[in-house]
């Protein structure tokens, strides 16, 4: 099997990439990544000498660099999971959502369609469903109710790869997960950010009353399913992926907080972000009736794995806590409230690495 996956230098695409290679034996993995801010090649550093490894720095949205790309490696499954992934950033920023997100997954079916792909699995999110209120669960049939302009374009994207199932016969599953956490997420999302400003002693910056609630899934379990997927899942189909362990934000950081040892003083309330939705929730039954899968990760034993990463990695965190991360951080949540900048400010006084996150790492 050639295996063409996009974005495998991001989060969830790089321990997909990893994981591929050890469980799926693949004679090829081909990797396409633009390398923008969080797409990072020290993600693959394991794998990077593996003959069956190729990396190729390329923008999706290229029509004639895929055309290319798909002529020579003539892949016979592709996972697509390259996106601008990121809300607050599509708050601040629309349009790179709307560019990668729908036209970049045009610009793959048609080449899937044209050099003959066996599967294209379209990886995209349960935010697609919008903010359900409890004791919903959104099954597969669920309607649709994106809230912010990175759902709206994954949900354009998922009807776009299930239009070319049913106009071209070009065998796409659609999969929608909820929110993933674990070792090499980039620190603009709830749980690593919290982790590292956590260790750092810095503010831990909260979105409103922090009751949002968001159903959990380890990474790993999420390369699992989509394994599963790959190999007995049905073309045209949608499948949810949850991790059955919802939680109010509130209390993750409070989880955070007691693994790390810091005190909850460290908690700062900042203004919520427009459209905030304030739950998600989907059943996974329909994968776990058709494939088997469950998810394995407990989510306290898949947090302290988390935390105990990135005590463990900090020249990964310097390299990837750029001066462009600075001024997105800045940008999106120093503004939000005094108090938080009242906070950060105190904190300059500190190295940047305090003494205490140095002895947490040695633990």
């Amino acid at each position: 099997m050639t295996l063409l996956i996009t974005g495998g230098a991001g989060f969830i695409g790089s321990t997909f990439v990893r994981y591929a290679l050890r469980h799926l034996q693949p004679q090829v993995v081909v990797n396409v990544d633009k390398l923008t801010y969080a797409g990072n090649l020290e993600n693959l550093a394991s794998v990077a000498d593996d003959p069956r490894y190729r990396f190729v720095h390329a923008d999706i949205c290229d029509g004639a660099r895929m055309d290319t790309l798909f002529a020579e490696e003539r892949p016979d499954t592709v996972v697509h999971f390259a996106a601008e992934s990121h809300v607050d950033r599509s708050i601040l920023a629309p349009a790179p959502s709307l560019d990668t997100n729908v036209r970049g997954t045009f610009v793959l079916l048609d080449a899937a369609r044209r050099y003959g792909v066996g599967r294209f699995i379209h990886v995209s999110t349960d935010e697609v469903y919008g903010s359900l209120e409890p004791p919903l669960e959104a099954d597969e049939l669920f309607p649709l109710n994106p809230s912010s302009v990175y759902s709206a374009s994954k949900a354009g994207a998922d009807l776009l790869a299930l239009a070319y199932f049913t106009t071209y016969g070009l065998p796409v599953i659609v999969t929608r997960a909820s929110n993933n956490f674990g070792p090499h997420q980039f620190p603009e999302k709830l749980i690593p950010l919290m982790i590292c400003n956590a260790l750092d002693d810095q503010p831990l910056p909260i979105y409103g009353d922090g009751r949002q609630v968001r159903d959990w899934l380890f990474v790993e379990d999420h390369c699992r399913a989509l394994h599963a997927i790959i190999a007995r899942g049905r073309v045209g189909q949608i499948y949810n992926i949850g991790g059955s362990r919802a939680l109010p934000n509130l209390e993750v950081v409070h989880r955070i907080l007691a693994i790390t040892g810091r005190p909850d003083s460290l908690i700062a309330r900042v203004q919520d972000r427009p459209g905030h939705d304030r739950r998600y929730s989907v059943s996974s039954e329909k994968l776990t009736r058709e494939t088997g899968w469950e998810p394995l990760v407990d989510f306290d034993d898949g947090l302290l794995t988390t935390v105990t990463w990135y005590r463990e990695n900090v020249t990964w965190l310097e390299h990837v806590r750029s001066g462009a991360y600075r001024e997105y951080y800045a940008g999106n949540y120093d503004a939000r409230t005094d108090r938080l900048t009242r906070m950060r400010a105190a904190a300059t006084s500190r190295p940047r690495w305090s003494p205490a996150f140095r002895e947490a790492r040695s633990l």
